[in-house]
């Protein structure tokens, strides 16, 4: 199973788990294509849009997780 910690970058979570890119549009990062946010970590994005970042990643392998059944 993947296990996305604060130092993932999120292109990376996008390629292998797309259905995360909502999780990423509801902390305010609408420009997923952009080179800019797509080779920020976790934590950098979340410090960007004042998010908790274990919050976030509690979600984010939620998700990933979930789908993976």
């Amino acid at each position: 199973m993947v296990q996305i910690t604060r130092d993932t970058i999120i292109g990376d979570i996008l390629d292998i788990a797309p259905e995360t890119a909502p999780l990423f549009m509801s902390i305010g990062m609408h420009c997923l294509g952009c080179p800019a946010s797509r080779g920020e970590t976790v934590a950098e994005a979340c410090m960007v849009h004042g998010v908790d970042v274990d919050a976030l990643l509690g979600e984010l392998n939620n998700t990933i997780a979930a789908n993976q059944k």
